[in-house]
């Protein structure tokens, strides 16, 4: 307080201001003006401001399928969940909105280009599997001039972004150009082809000078419970496959004499992943009388995305926790199913709780329609394949090279769910871009051999 006091007494009796220190304090005479606007391509160039083209190729360059991913990823669990800014506790970037608007606006405003290759290689690659790994891994070699072919035994290219996931949540014709895409941009696609029935793998090897294998997972795994085989019990690839086809203006007979048509009826889906929100909510918009979802753990250890399980909420899905089969019962077809409560244990070893049943805690629930939801496994692909040289892990997976996805075939790789077991389109992506950069060294490892 001392020192304020003499300051204050030298500025008003001893401080004399001279012109120098008028000049000086001058600006604050000035009234607030804005900086001259400077024009956009300057700006562009001199801070790097990232504009919408320019930022749909940046999102493209990591992602051959950002407006897809934007649509289906669970990204409350991924990106998004993983925010800074979202942990910070001021909202996550909106990371999947972005990707599919800035990818949708590439296409409208005629951004997304074919492929358009300088040199073209002669040396081939056949893919098997026109999924996101297979896709995204011949959009990647065909950049670099090579001969892509990608087999697929379906009817469309796509796998389960055509035939998997309903249209409310990926629209078909999303995928459809992208396809058309690439097969502008010189891959050539052959559907309708069975490896194992139309060629074997050795085959096809001699047509190539590499394979990919990323066929994915489409074996439902089972529960096998008295009453198993009565009818209207179905796995949840068959249900979504005819809603999907049937959206693309198929003839489905299964869905036109009502069996897959879940109108007017009482379903229960069994399981809680994301695949299992599929059918719950395309039970919904087929006008089913009701729709229940089983689930053995809580919702808070439930598998599926957060965010969908919200969606089939509000729009009037019955979840019932705890709850696991027992029995389904019914004459020919299935009536009802007998449900037991269920209990978590304290956490294992590995943090997570187990379900056990609670005793005397059955119930009965009416179903005239359900839907198994519980998973998928790979197919026996060295038998189907008739080619005992591939291997596979305990689970069915094919071995693969963790860092070159080289199979135990030279020459063969592998990527996709087939390697790592049921996952996400962002990894399939992912693992099909690794492939691409494994295959090409091989590749060019092969070049360098011929040529010495």
């Amino acid at each position: 307080m001392y020192y304020l006091v003499i300051l204050s007494t030298y500025f008003k009796f001893v401080y004399k201001p001279t012109p120098m220190t008028n000049k000086m304090l001058q600006f604050v005479d000035i009234g607030q003006q804005n900086p001259p606007k400077r024009d956009k391509s300057q700006r562009k160039e001199d801070f790097g401001e990232i504009y919408y083209e320019e930022a749909y190729h940046l999102s493209q360059s990591t992602n051959n399928m950002p407006e897809v991913c934007g649509r289906i990823c669970p990204q409350d669990r991924l990106c998004e969940g993983n925010c800074v800014i979202e942990q910070s506790g001021h909202g996550t970037v909106t990371i999947g909105s972005i990707e599919k608007y800035l990818t949708d606006k590439a296409w409208e405003n005629g951004w997304v280009k074919p492929i358009k290759v300088k040199i073209e290689n002669e040396q081939s690659v056949g893919i098997i599997g026109a999924g996101p790994a297979g896709l995204a891994c011949g959009e990647e070699l065909r950049k670099k001039g090579y001969q892509v072919t990608i087999y697929d035994r379906y009817d469309r290219a796509g796998g389960l972004l055509i035939y998997g996931i309903p249209n409310f949540k990926l629209e078909k014709h999303v995928v459809e150009r992208r396809i058309k895409l690439l097969k502008d941009g010189g891959i050539n696609f052959i559907n309708n082809f069975e490896v194992g029935k139309d060629s074997t793998l050795k085959e096809l090897q001699s047509k190539h000078d590499a394979i990919l294998i990323s066929t994915g997972v489409y074996k439902p795994r089972e529960v096998n419970l008295p009453g198993n085989d009565l009818g209207n019990i179905f796995p949840a690839m068959e249900f979504l496959t005819a809603s999907n086809k049937k959206g693309l203006g198929d003839k489905v007979e299964m869905f036109d004499n009502g069996t897959l048509n879940a109108e007017g009826k009482d379903v229960v889906v069994i399981g809680g992943g994301d695949t299992a929100m599929d059918c719950v909510r395309t039970s919904v918009r087929q006008k089913a009388k009701s729709v229940k979802c089983l689930y053995r753990r809580d919702r808070e250890n439930m598998p599926g995305s957060a965010r969908e399980v919200g969606n089939a909420e509000e729009e009037g899905v019955e979840f019932i926790w705890l709850s696991n089969p027992k029995e389904f019962k019914g004459s020919n077809k299935v009536k009802s199913i007998i449900v037991d409560k269920m209990k978590l244990t304290d956490p294992d070893e590995s943090g997570r709780r187990k379900p056990i049943v609670e005793e005397n805690s059955e119930f009965e629930i009416k179903a005239d329609l359900v839907i198994k939801s519980l998973g998928f496994d790979p197919e026996d692909l060295p038998i189907l394949f008739q080619e005992p040289r591939l291997k596979v892990s305990q689970w069915g997976t094919i071995k693969a090279d963790f860092d070159t996805l080289e199979t135990s075939i030279p020459g063969v790789f592998s990527a996709g769910d087939i390697v790592r077991g049921a996952s996400l389109v962002v990894w399939a992506i992912k693992d099909g871009r690794d492939a691409a950069t494994s295959i090409e060294s091989f590749l060019q490892s092969k070049q360098k051999m011929k040529v010495a």
